[in-house]
């Protein structure tokens, strides 16, 4: 699967999930870390935890290996790691809080009108 197949597939599957205000970042050439960001919010625990459950359960029906979740438990911020695409699911407090978008202000917004389209 390419990455932005992946990051298609990880985009609707958090928007699914009802994740609110969905922001893809390229980060190509900016970060090592990978080559693109999803940033998300949800308004609870509970729904940051749907949200992290249902991408991780796609990526492994699609065969792709989640590295690494972290933060579930607490779910104030809970990363996955699908190699070149990382999953930020933040708690609506803590996504003002930590403003990744700011922090990476140099990496360029993916535009996902056609991903979040219902063919």
């Amino acid at each position: 699967m390419q990455t932005k197949d992946i990051l298609s597939m990880a985009v609707q599957a958090a928007d699914d999930k009802k994740a609110e205000n969905i922001t893809a970042l390229d980060m190509r050439g900016i970060s090592l870390i990978a080559d693109y960001f999803i940033i998300c919010h949800a308004n609870s625990e509970k729904q940051v935890q749907a949200i992290a459950r249902g991408v991780k359960e796609v990526a492994l029906e699609n065969e792709l290996e989640v590295k690494r979740m972290e933060g579930f438990d607490d779910a104030r911020w809970v990363l996955l790691d699908l190699n070149d695409v990382v999953i930020h699911i933040f708690h609506r407090d803590e996504r003002s809080y930590y403003n990744l978008e700011k922090l990476w202000g140099d990496a360029s917004t993916i535009q996902l009108d056609k991903m979040l389209t219902s063919p």
